[in-house]
């Protein structure tokens, strides 16, 4: 059994978007973090936020 890593919501105060700088917005349910300016939400894995555009899901 795999237990699932928890992302510490204080890393949303240092993260910005790495295309915009703008603020992102935490998504416990999907385990991302979601950048509405880039329309792009980077994923979060084993509590490790993704930061790389070739990584990230656009949004519709």
């Amino acid at each position: 059994m795999t237990d699932k890593v928890e992302f510490d919501r204080r890393m949303l105060e240092a993260l910005v978007c790495p295309l915009t700088q703008g603020t992102l917005r935490y998504d416990a349910e999907r385990q991302e973090l979601v950048s509405p300016q880039a329309r792009l939400a980077f994923p979060i894995r084993e509590g490790i936020p993704i930061m790389l555009e070739s990584e990230a899901r656009v949004l519709a």
